[in-house]
């Protein structure tokens, strides 16, 4: 027993270890060196210095714009919604429901391609409009840098979290306030102004808080788009001044603080509990039966959004199958091939960015499911102090930003014993002559995409009993022996799911991706598609059958993880 109990603490001394190694020292290391003077002490100077200049400032201005802009379009978007699916009943529904839910596996990384098609000065939006005579010449709707197409790209990605968060908040409510409220002559309007709204405020902060940051730290589409002036793109551009420079760390920390000074608010201050004790239905809910017309316009709403939010990438597909030049002051592509799909298989670029995510992300795979098992083993079995805190810091890398995890990284090669001269240089180097990121691409793949894995092998363990586990012990199994041969097979469905979604949003992973590997031949899929799409000729043609494969890849491993976890596939998203 005591035997057992120290290896339980063992292993928990060995997971922390390494949380403190590859999750929190990258991140300290980022903060700490933008306060850093340059004699090692504490300084304001360079953080002070990042606000004074004109273009970090701005960047930090437009990167908040951006955050405010995409949060409210996405409640406006979301709310509508909500509210028609809680409250009302209508033929098509359940299928609405899931279509709903879709942009969701769509990245606006790769939505950004199609959208330059569609938004362009030559694309098909314009050209419909001409003909159509509302307008006599092309206007430019991406306008300079795009500051408006990456909003909407963003709304049309990120609202289905506040659509969750909205709904879940709805179906708790307690129609005895409302009945109420309606039987004291307040209208409808008023009902959801002073009692919906209030009530349901700490799910909409909670939904909008992660829209927030998530827009407020993205760096994919605003590259897309090519929008310099903000912060991300910024902190990108400033990748190689590191060595040199502390200004880099300083924005990098500011874009932190912001991200969790936001969190904290929203968590804190404007999405606590004060109102929800007031919330929980006493009654149920019966959702009212529309009748043709209000079926039609519940329709009609749900239609809209959807189409609206995946035409980007419906866009994205025709251009993949467009002959280069061919989509045009048209409204489709005048000439169709399957050449770029041959392409993105065989094109050296393409197919070496296939060849490295395939090799980073299994391999950051085949680390997470042994360390989720682990991590989940402890968190649900083993009863010893801490594992509340290893449960937090599983967690953490959800609520990071992903751009400040990959600076963290590639701090960490610029200090002991990695620096120049030191007795681990050039083993993992991200900046420089010979750069050599594999390992580090695997580290953060594998750190960043943790969380599902864990998420996954809990909600296995605490659906299945330990009885089984005890019998194998009490019959003489070494614990080592009863996981492999007990545990792990009863809850192997759910380590496929964990490791398949960590499998895909590590191949489709962009901050890490776009950061670390700087050299072609070290290339994963993201950044070969941002290469790509910047080349001339038939580059943004092969970038967008990456991009549809892309989709694809996701979709798949989406709903089989889904069929594999059923209703415990929630658990996988929760923080």
């Amino acid at each position: 027993m005591r035997r057992a109990r120290l290896g339980s603490y063992l292993l928990l001394a060995a997971v922390l270890a390494g949380f403190a190694v590859f999750l929190l020292y990258p991140i300290w290391l980022t903060v700490a060196v933008g306060f850093e003077s340059d004699q090692g002490g504490f300084t304001l100077h360079h953080v002070i210095e990042v606000l004074d200049d004109p273009a970090t400032r701005d960047g930090l201005l437009n990167a908040l714009g951006i955050a405010v802009w995409t949060t409210m379009l996405s409640l406006v978007i979301s709310i509508p919604l909500a509210l028609v699916s809680v409250k009302c009943d209508f033929p098509g529904k359940a299928i609405f429901n899931a279509l709903i839910l879709v942009p969701l596996i769509l990245p606006p990384f790769v939505g950004a391609i199609g959208l330059h098609h569609l938004l362009g000065r030559h694309g098909a939006i314009n050209q419909l409009l001409m003909d159509w005579g509302f307008i006599s010449q092309g206007v430019d709707f991406i306008g300079q840098g795009g500051f408006w197409a990456i909003v909407l790209i963003e709304a049309l990605h990120l609202y289905p979290i506040i659509y969750l968060n909205a709904s879940a908040a709805l179906a708790n409510l307690d129609p005895a306030l409302e009945e109420a409220a309606a039987g004291l002559g307040a209208s409808a309007w008023r009902r959801l102004r002073q009692i919906v709204l209030p009530l349901i405020r700490p799910g909409l902060f909670a939904g909008g808080t992660i829209v927030f940051i998530w827009s407020f730290t993205e760096l994919g589409t605003p590259l897309m788009f090519d929008y310099q002036q903000v912060t991300p793109v910024q902190i990108f551009n400033g990748i190689k001044e590191m060595d040199a420079s502390r200004q880099p760390y300083a924005l990098t920390a500011v874009l932190l603080i912001v991200a969790a000074g936001t969190y904290v608010i929203g968590k804190v201050l404007l999405g606590g509990k004060a109102a929800t004790m007031y919330s929980k239905a006493s009654i149920r809910s019966v959702p009212k039966r529309l009748g043709f017309a209000g079926s039609c316009g519940a329709l009609g709403l749900f239609a809209l959004v959807t189409g609206a939010a995946i035409l980007p990438h419906i866009s994205v597909v025709l251009s993949s199958l467009a002959v280069e030049g061919s989509w045009y002051n048209s409204v489709l592509p005048t000439q169709w091939t399957g050449h770029n799909y041959d392409m993105a298989l065989s094109h050296p670029l393409a197919a070496g960015s296939i060849r490295n995510s395939l090799l980073y992300s299994s391999i950051a795979v085949g680390i997470d499911i042994i360390l989720g098992l682990a991590i989940g083993y402890l968190i649900v079995r083993v009863r010893v102090r801490g594992r509340g805190l290893v449960d937090a810091l599983a967690m953490l890398p959800l609520a990071v930003p992903g751009l400040v995890m990959a600076f963290g990284f590639v701090a960490v090669t610029l200090r002991w014993p990695f620096a120049k001269d030191d007795p681990l240089h050039g083993v993992i180097s991200v900046v420089g002559a010979d750069p050599n990121p594999m390992l580090l691409l695997v580290i953060a793949y594998a750190v960043r995409r943790l969380p599902y894995v864990v998420r996954a092998t809990v909600a296995g363990l605490e659906q299945t009993s330990g009885e089984l586990e005890e019998a194998a012990l009490n019959l003489g199994a070494s614990r080592f022996r009863a996981i492999r041969t007990v545990v792990v097979p009863l809850i192997t469905a759910n380590l496929i799911a964990g490791g398949l979604l960590a499998f895909s949003f590590a191949m489709l992973e962009v901050s890490d991706s776009l950061i670390l590997a700087q050299r072609e031949s070290d290339y994963p899929i993201t950044k070969a598609i941002y290469v790509l799409f910047e080349r001339l000729g038939d580059g943004p043609g092969i970038a967008s059958a990456m991009g549809v494969w892309a989709m694809g890849l996701l979709t798949v491993t989406l709903v089989g993880a889904s069929v594999l976890m059923g209703r415990k596939m929630g658990a996988i998203f929760r923080v």
